[in-house]
């Protein structure tokens, strides 16, 4: 397929950019910045004009994506003002969805957020280990996270054969990051924010391959948390919720180290299974 990712250049996105390619699809990166050549178009996806143009083609080249892998984003509270954040990225999820559907894409995969779980937990979650229905933004980065989803579910609803599949990533990690790990262990809070939760990159990567592969077979919005198998802690999932959350209601068997934050339903529609881990 020929495959548009938008914040290619970002952490997650190199990774998805050269899975995609090894997976055999053509793939263009649209990001502010990145690797001039073949493959990179500058492009400010704040601007609409920008935006539909690089998606239908740049100079006299016509393009026409098959899917459109939506990444870019200021990837995290706290690292512009509240407006600025909430304006740049609710503006281009709209520019982005509004300008693949008019060039004819039908299988959009977008970056939504474990942030809309309640994210940093300050109020403790309701039952853990938390799971979709969990959707309660506490900032103006998950609260534009949510809305992103809420656009996408009407945008379905108003193109009946049009495929948006939300990705809730957890707090992308590479290997060179996992060296930090153990020294979590000394303070169970604090990494309490995120339940102790993150994701691979290569595995985020595997997500959006099976979320196109499902979004080209599956017309609808759906949303998923996408989230490593286990927790960023040597530590029992038992000391830790007994420290930090004795209150909070526990659903199932939390396991030793297993995810707080479900993935049962990515493995159950997109047979998403996490295959990457600090402890290997």
């Amino acid at each position: 397929m020929s495959i548009a990712v938008t914040g290619g250049s970002g952490k997650l996105g190199r990774t998805v950019v050269r899975v995609l390619r090894e997976a055999g699809h053509e793939v263009t990166n649209l990001d502010r910045t990145g690797e001039r050549g073949p493959g990179f178009v500058q492009v400010d996806l704040t601007d609409y004009g920008q935006t539909i143009d690089a998606l239908t083609g740049v100079d006299e080249h016509a393009k026409a994506f098959d899917a459109v892998v939506h990444l870019a984003a200021i990837p995290a509270p706290g690292l512009l003002t509240d407006a600025a954040t909430f304006h740049n990225n609710i503006t281009v999820t709209y520019n982005v969805f509004r300008a693949a559907i008019r060039a004819g894409v039908r299988t959009i995969v977008a970056a939504s957020s474990e942030t809309v779980l309640g994210l940093p937990f300050d109020v403790p979650p309701a039952y853990i280990p938390v799971d979709e229905h969990s959707t309660r933004p506490e900032t103006n980065y998950s609260l534009a996270k949510h809305l992103e989803e809420q656009l996408a579910m009407q945008l379905v609803r108003w193109h009946p054969d049009l495929s948006i599949q939300a990705l809730r990533f957890s707090n992308v990690m590479e290997p060179a990051d996992y060296a930090e790990f153990p020294s979590f262990d000394a303070d169970a809070r604090l990494r309490k924010w995120n339940l102790w939760g993150y994701i691979d990159a290569r595995d985020g990567a595997q997500a959006v391959l099976k979320a196109i592969d499902r979004g080209r077979r599956e017309p609808g919005f759906e949303h998923y948390i996408i989230a490593a198998a286990d927790t960023v802690m040597s530590r029992s999932n038992a000391d830790l919720v007994g420290e930090v959350f004795p209150d909070v209601e526990i659903r199932g068997d939390l396991g030793v180290n297993e995810t707080l934050l479900s993935i049962d339903k990515a493995r159950a529609l997109l047979g998403f299974e996490p295959i990457h881990s600090w402890r290997s």
